[in-house]
């Protein structure tokens, strides 16, 4: 539980146990007529197909508020092309809850390389083409056709990501907040149960949803400060002339050994030494005013400002991701032409108690009956997992949980998962005793937290286990290792795997948490994502060096060889991250290579919105140090080109011969020539009479059908100097040419 001063705020989540639930929320006007409704009060539209299942958003919101005695329909995947069918169910009472999906609706749509994508796992039947681009915008254009006077409010990952101004990959600009386009009267942004039945609550007391705007986890916009609120002007860099003493409000402690507490006399509003990290004025403010972080807004530079300036763009990100522990963050603003969009805090993290009640709600574990026997490929994936807590605390700087879901963990109990896995082994049809995945965003972090709430509360760091494991966060894995053995003791239950992303860095502070994972828990092959092997990328990402999967590695062969199992690592990697050369990437190819992996499939970087690595890829910035207009100034290397972004997807996959050309071409671009030839230390042939005896020898390594394996090809450790860097003098092949950027 959060303590701050927000905290006094917050209405805890309660359900009605005496509320009748519907078998499924109605779709139709006929299913409402069955449950003896005349009008719906919330109707929820979405781009998913409807799953009533608490993996998916629209049933979990849906659910929630049935069990406050509201009256919720669901209009699943719409024809967009015109206003009726988002007549299907009448006119809401309250509000229209409007959301893209599970996923934004570009990336569902589109590849990291821009190209239509031909499935959609979240339609029924996979197929593609069921929801339009920029969905969130499209149906809150089309539910503003069909009924102008009910008011709309954004929800899910796309509104979440795009609630400021916010780089878009697709168009390749940056565009101005969701909320503007969408002409939403309310954005809820992260996991929104709380601020969501708040707001029903009050408009059905009758308030007005323009005089609603002190939830926290919403944005909306307006015209000014208000009267009372101290505003902090953050919308510059680098100012000339003489700075004066002013209090820093986000003093970054990335740097620091551990998480400290803000000192007294920066709350309290006494001047204090300018920090180089940030140049921040305040205005308004006496000395030793005590700055009340309720009613404090950080303004931000200008959508026009960050549209046009990439270092501002880089600042103003750089001073969202600092404000997003929910137990210190305050309101920020920016300014869209004459419009005030503003944000306030994050949502404190719901308790045990609350995850329960959302886990607990009558969930028919089913897609809606209306679908036939048409197979959703995303329901099929997730019918036997269970999601025993939220947020993610690593901070990577490519990934998008910790400003949805949070950086502080929200647990369940014991007693709620095991309820659950019951629940699935006698009503989810098919179930054959296997639970496909107990976890998360990340499958070892269950009850992991800070060692005191007051440190927690105070803390400023992007992230608790880079650039190593924060000592006052408490790593013992024991509740976790204690719910997988009481899981698989269950009756019926045969196995209990466990298929999200392991935290391999923090599990190794915890060897028996790895012995029982290894032992009971790996259904042959363990994915685990080292990301890359070079320290330049490695550190843009904030992830650990390679050591740390080395170690992993040890710990998961030798538990492994003593429970008598022939089990796997498959460890992935990403190409064309922010930070990484065409040389990083050709020693992980041959890391690859003299370690025995051969890739079937690759990921290339993408730059979904607001992350911290799509401001690298976007400014050439790294937001995560001091910002600056100085020719000093760290520049982030970013390849953006079609030619460079396949070199390095094909260093990933160095064994497959159509990739051999390119390589070829690259490595004597790069004045790596001595790596093409047939020999044990060279990465791929010469030519077309060297491959049949390269295949041969790459083929020793014991590597199946291209599955990504821990087995070694018996290659010598790399002598020093085996990849020389380039000479200085030599053109980069990683220099974006004219047409090429994608």
């Amino acid at each position: 539980m959060i303590h701050s001063s927000h905290a006094q705020f917050v209405t805890p989540i309660t359900t009605q146990s005496n509320h009748l639930a519907a078998p499924f929320l109605p779709m139709s006007r006929k299913e409402m007529r069955q449950l003896g409704w005349d009008q719906c009060d919330i109707i929820i539209v979405t781009g998913d197909a409807y799953v009533d299942h608490p993996s998916f958003g629209m049933a979990i919101i849906g659910r929630l508020l049935e069990s406050q005695g509201f009256k919720v329909g669901i209009i699943a995947q719409p024809d967009w092309q015109s206003a009726e069918p988002f007549t299907v169910l009448g006119k809401p009472r309250l509000f229209f809850g409007i959301a893209a999906g599970n996923m934004d609706s570009m990336i569902n749509r589109y590849t990291a390389d821009r190209k239509i994508r031909s499935d959609d796992a979240y339609t029924p039947g996979n197929k593609a083409g069921k929801r339009p681009d920029r969905a969130s915008i499209v149906y809150s254009q089309r539910c503003r056709e069909a009924y102008k006077d009910v008011p709309l409010v954004l929800g899910g990952i796309e509104a979440s990501l795009r609630r400021i101004a916010h780089y878009d990959y697709w168009q390749d600009k940056v565009r101005r907040s969701i909320l503007l386009d969408a002409r939403a009267d309310l954005l809820l942004y992260g996991n929104a149960e709380r601020a969501i039945v708040e707001l029903a609550k009050r408009l059905d007391a009758g308030e007005t949803i323009d005089a609603i705007r002190d939830i926290r986890g919403s944005a909306f916009v307006r015209k000014d400060t208000p009267e009372g609120w101290m505003e902090i002007d953050s919308t510059r860099i680098d100012r000339p002339g003489k700075v004066d003493k002013i209090i820093n409000p986000y003093v970054n402690t990335r740097d620091l050994p551990q998480c400290e507490i803000e000192q007294s006399n920066a709350l309290s509003g006494e001047t204090v030494e300018m920090d180089a990290e940030d140049e921040v004025q305040i205005l308004h403010i006496e000395p030793r005013v005590r700055l009340d972080r309720s009613k404090t807004v950080i303004r931000i530079p200008s959508f026009e400002k960050v549209s046009k300036d990439p270092v501002l763009y880089a600042h103003a990100s750089r001073v969202l991701h600092l404000e997003t522990n929910p137990g210190n963050a305050r309101a920020l603003v920016q300014l869209h032409g004459d419009q005030e969009v503003w944000l306030n805090p994050p949502p404190i993290p719901l308790t045990t108690e609350e995850m329960d009640a959302v886990f607990d709600l009558p969930y028919a574990r089913i897609p809606h009956p209306a679908y036939g026997k048409e197979e959703i490929p995303a329901y099929k994936m997730i019918r036997f997992s269970v999601n025993i807590m939220r947020g993610c605390f690593g901070g990577c700087t490519f990934c998008s949980i910790t400003e949805h879901e949070g950086r502080i963990i929200q647990n369940r109990s014991q007693g709620s998962i095991l309820r659950e896995i019951e629940t699935i082994r006698d009503k989810v049809p098919g179930f054959t005793g296997v639970i496909s995945d107990l976890g998360g965003p990340t499958a070892n972090m269950y009850r992991i937290a800070c060692k005191t709430a007051e440190i927690e509360a105070a803390c400023r760091k992007p992230s608790c286990v880079y650039p190593g494991i924060c000592p006052n966060l408490n790593t013992d894995h024991s509740a976790l290792t204690q719910l997988y053995r009481e899981a698989r003791q269950l009756k019926g239950v045969k196995k209990i795997l466990i298929a999200s992303g392991l935290r391999y860095d923090l599990a190794v502070k915890d060897p028996e948490y790895v012995r029982e994972l290894v032992t009971h828990h790996v259904g042959g092959y363990l994915k685990i994502a080292p990301e890359h092997t070079e320290r330049g990328p490695l550190d843009k990402m904030m992830k650990p060096g390679i050591g740390s999967y080395d170690a992993f590695k040890k710990m998961f062969e030798r538990f492994s060889k003593e429970a008598g199992k022939d089990q796997f690592l498959i460890p992935y990697f990403i190409a064309a991250h922010p930070g990484t050369t065409d040389e990083d990437m050709l020693n992980l190819a041959l890391w690859l290579k003299r370690n025995g992996f051969k890739a079937d499939q690759v990921q290339a970087f993408y730059p979904s919105p607001m992350a911290t690595a799509t401001a690298m890829y976007h400014t050439g910035r790294n937001p995560l140090r001091r910002l600056t207009y100085k020719k000093s100034a760290e520049k982030v290397e970013t390849a953006k080109g079609e030619r460079q972004r396949r070199l390095h997807k094909a260093f990933l996959r160095w064994h497959d011969p159509d990739n051999w050309p390119l390589l070829r071409e690259a490595l004597k671009e790069m004045g790596q020539e001595a790596l093409i030839g047939s020999g044990e230390m060279q990465l791929i042939p010469a030519e077309e009479a060297d491959e049949r005896s390269f295949k041969r020898h790459s083929n020793k390594a014991g590597i199946q059908k291209g599955r990504l394996l821990t087995q070694h090809t018996g290659l010598p450790p790399r002598s020093k100097g085996a990849v020389k860097r380039p000479h200085a003098n030599k053109p980069k092949l990683n220099a974006v040419k004219k047409g090429q950027r994608g």
